[in-house]
């Protein structure tokens, strides 16, 4: 499928709107897929920054997907950021979707609780893209979700970085590395998982 008949609906995060630095960065990096439309929810257009309960943010995400349909691609991906990549799948439960992109899915509340309900009801398949330093997501805890998914699933640890995907500089120095090629590791993990799901774990698989 070439990109032109592929369209991706990119949710933000909670800290910050569609149009911050990181989503602007990310969606550039996600043309070469798709594609890419950006949205926010009610209570970043208003100002706010307190999100909006969970049924508003479902209602308004469903919205946006419903606008993106009537462009008529032949595939639509949900890519989020954080809150944008919970939404989205829940939003996965009620609209038939190709596929998920999570970029820093976040497993545990504020308070600790694990969210992982929405995942174990999914269908659809998920490239989890997760830093290895994520107090949001720890990955042992993500691979026991991981286990009792029915959904495909793939996982993409960014070793190092914080729940942003994002290494500090001297972690940067010490790995002889940079942001870049990182973020192009990212990309060459999200290019595989949707490019037909060649690289789609069995739902037990803990890679």
């Amino acid at each position: 499928m070439s990109p032109t008949q592929r369209l991706l609906l990119f949710a933000p995060g909670a800290g910050a709107p569609s149009g911050s630095p990181w989503m602007t960065s990310w969606t550039e990096r996600l043309k070469v897929i798709g594609q890419v439309v950006r949205f926010d929810y009610p209570y970043a257009i208003a100002g706010k920054r307190s999100p909006d309960r969970l049924p508003v943010l479902i209602a308004a995400h469903r919205a946006a997907l419903a606008d993106a349909r009537a462009q008529a691609p032949d595939s639509v991906i949900l890519v989020g950021k954080s809150m944008g990549s919970r939404i989205g799948c829940h939003v996965a439960l009620e609209e038939p979707v190709t596929a998920i992109v999570c970029l820093g899915y976040p497993l545990r509340s504020a308070r600790g609780d694990l969210r992982s309900d929405v995942l174990l009801a999914l269908r659809t398949p998920v490239l989890f893209v997760q830093g290895s330093r994520d107090p949001l997501c720890p990955l042992e805890a993500l691979g026991a979700v991981r286990q009792r998914m029915v959904a495909p699933t793939v996982l993409h640890v960014v070793e190092g970085s914080d729940h942003s995907l994002r290494l500090g500089a001297r972690a940067l120095r010490e790995r002889q590395l940079t942001q870049e090629a990182i973020d192009d590791g990212i990309m060459a993990a999200v290019v595989a998982f949707v490019s037909g799901h060649a690289t789609v774990d069995a739902p037990h698989a803990h890679s």
